[in-house]
């Protein structure tokens, strides 16, 4: 059973996804569902063969391209949807015991094509308002599968902290005529304390207001609304930064670091929004070597975050770690 709830408190929707209680977890490397089918084996998701990126359709999908009426009626107070939006799986490599930051920055530059190109096509549906692309690395974070892989989640609607973004960038638009996303760049390349990376396309930084300690923001230096306003060169560029934040992460503690990474761009909905910006957050779990920082009461319920550092001092550990491309 699959539909979308409405939330009258936060006026947000909550998608109900039960069949992905069935979603595989964590099989051995032997069984991987991500991994090439192999002569006389297991069919897994991909048929047997070599491939550089695959993408496919969620076998467990949060929302449903043909999505069937919801369970419940509605009322006035609790309103049901059909779930209907479209989840795919971007596997980055055949390989299964590797990550993206161990994978060359020509074969990032092909998955940021392959990002480009499904953004594109997902986001001319006319039922898609939002094309939101991601990654969940580690068990940490939550992961059910450890095959390299990332993911893609076209929305109905557009979701409630993006909503919240735009908003705040729609009003600073409009009350002083420039992108907030242009100025908060401005700001954090002149104090230079919270930068993290740079080059000639994107700058990377904990910003100023970070949630968690190592936060990292890769913003694009030239006012672009998606993917869909990269030249070659902005893709390359672009390759190169990430592979340079991910392996400063793999180097912070020397184990491979877990994050949620996160790409935020202008919806799909058909309308103007000529004051989006686009850039990719990281959310990574750890705050010290071996301590976590957890969701608790604050963040979870209230929803407000607690950071016990300086976005100074974490962007001061991640700068001076030096990495060779």
């Amino acid at each position: 059973m699959s539909e979308l709830r409405w939330n009258p408190m936060l006026e947000e929707w909550v998608i109900t996804a039960t069949h992905r209680q069935e979603r595989t977890f964590l099989p051995p490397k032997g069984f991987c569902p991500l991994c090439p089918t192999k002569k006389g084996k297991f069919p897994t998701e991909i048929p047997e063969g070599k491939y550089e990126i695959a993408v496919f359709e969620n076998k467990f999908p949060s929302l449903r391209r043909n999505a069937p009426a919801p369970a419940v009626e509605n009322n006035p107070l609790y309103k049901a949807a059909p779930s209907r939006g479209i989840c795919e799986v971007v596997v980055y490599t055949q390989k299964h015991a590797t990550t993206l930051a161990e994978q060359p920055v020509e074969e990032i530059y092909k998955l940021v094509k392959v990002w480009k190109d499904r953004y594109k096509e997902l986001g001319e549906r006319n039922f898609i308002k939002y094309v939101y692309i991601f990654e969940n690395k580690g068990e940490i974070i939550g992961v059910t599968l450890d095959h390299p892989h990332g993911q893609i989640y076209a929305f109905p609607f557009i979701p409630p902290k993006i909503k919240t973004e735009l908003t705040a960038a729609k009003k600073y638009y409009a009350k002083n005529k420039k992108c907030l996303f242009c100025d908060i760049l401005k700001t954090e390349r002149k104090n230079k304390k919270r930068l993290v990376a740079e080059n000639a396309g994107f700058t990377a930084f904990v910003p100023f207001y970070a949630r968690f300690p190592y936060e990292v923001n890769i913003v694009s230096k030239k006012h672009k609304s998606s993917l869909l306003d990269f030249s070659e060169k902005d893709m390359k560029n672009l390759s190169l930064i990430l592979k340079t934040v991910l392996v400063k992460y793999d180097r912070l503690f020397d184990f491979s670091f877990p994050y949620i990474m996160l790409m935020h761009q202008a919806p799909t909905d058909g309308r103007k929004h000529e004051y989006t910006h686009w850039h990719m957050e990281f959310f990574p779990p750890y705050r010290t070597e071996k301590k976590v920082k957890y969701l608790a009461g604050c963040e979870a319920g209230a929803g407000s975050f607690i950071n016990d550092t300086l976005a100074e001092e974490k962007a001061a550990e991640l700068r001076k770690i030096k990495v060779k491309l």
